[in-house]
């Protein structure tokens, strides 16, 4: 289940989404963008894990993919930088933390990995770890 403020987009033609956001939407061979009814929020390719520094997907996003991220380890952002919204399409779960060293004794929260889009983290993220499934 996602967690509480994030809408799960399954694929890019999901017939459904929650009443704050429509489908995902993709054009050949483009990643898919959440969309609300005042237009475009977050564009997240497949397999990628996107953070952006600002609530709503604005700024620019910093993206990960699998092939430069050690399974199962703590993954810093760039010195000071953090996220406030994000984008799991790793189809792994991914746990974004507060802390800068994903230390537990600050907020952290997992989010599913097939298509978790969360407009609005409940705290600057930091860090984050992709799970093995």
């Amino acid at each position: 289940m996602p967690a509480a403020g994030a809408a799960a987009v399954p694929s890019a033609s999901a017939a459904t989404q929650a009443s704050a956001s429509a489908p995902a939407r993709a054009l050949a061979g483009a990643a898919p963008a959440v969309t609300r009814a005042g237009g475009q929020l977050g564009v997240c390719g497949p397999g990628q894990l996107c953070l952006w520094p600002k609530a709503e997907f604005k700024g620019r996003a910093q993206t990960y993919e699998l092939s430069a991220v050690d399974i199962d380890s703590c993954t810093a952002l760039p010195a000071g930088m953090s996220a406030q919204s994000l984008a799991n399409r790793t189809g792994r779960p991914v746990t974004a933390y507060q802390s800068a060293e994903c230390a537990e004794t600050g907020e952290f929260e997992t989010y599913p990995g097939k298509g978790t889009w969360t407009p609005q983290t409940p705290y600057q993220v930091r860090a984050f770890k992709i799970w093995e499934n």
